[in-house]
């Protein structure tokens, strides 16, 4: 299985990478390939249909596209700015939404993270990309937020509240199972 996973965040040093990161590690199988994005390596001009044609679309968008075409399977982990989405991964959006012939995620199946350093673990936004999502073609298998990312996070173990921790695994094991059924339909 190919499983892209990406931080909808354009900071270097995003906590939300940082989590997506961590969590993909429990969907590595033998013969699976893990590729993480960094959103900062797709920065384009600000979507605007006057742009749009004039210029067209930008190729980082149609790369951007690519990727999330080649792959199985999405973990994306949302960062909240002031309750909604950071900019650099709206734009992103808006550009591959503007692609012929394409939803942006293309019936993918997506599981969502966010977190946080607030009590909140970025579920306002959370709760938005789920209802989203949808529209933009995803299949949404799970969401799950971290609150107070500094208190239940720790590099090199992951999350480390157990009952956090706990609940991750089990949305995880739900998720492998959708992913397994899934592709049995498939075949």
């Amino acid at each position: 299985m190919k499983i892209l996973a990406f931080a909808a965040s354009n900071s270097r040093n995003s906590i939300n990478k940082t989590f997506v990161t961590s969590v993909s590690k429990y969907y590595k199988e033998v013969d699976d390939v893990i590729d993480i994005l960094d959103l900062n390596d797709y920065e384009m001009p600000l979507y605007s249909i006057d742009r749009e044609i004039e210029s067209g679309i930008p190729q980082l968008a149609l790369d951007f596209a690519s990727k999330i075409d080649e792959s199985d399977f999405l973990l994306i982990s949302i960062a909240e700015y002031n309750g909604s989405y950071n900019v650099g991964y709206k734009n992103i959006i808006d550009w591959v939404s503007r692609i012929a012939g394409r939803k942006t995620f293309n019936g993918k199946p997506v599981f969502l993270l966010a977190t946080s350093p607030g009590p909140m673990g970025g579920s306002t936004v959370l709760n938005t990309a789920v209802n989203r999502i949808t529209w933009d073609g995803a299949e949404v298998l799970d969401s799950f937020s971290l609150p107070e990312f500094g208190n239940n996070f720790e590099s090199g173990k992951g999350v480390t509240n157990i009952q956090h921790r706990s609940k991750l695994e089990a949305k995880v094991r739900a998720t492998k199972r959708a992913l397994k059924e899934r592709t049995a339909k498939l075949v």
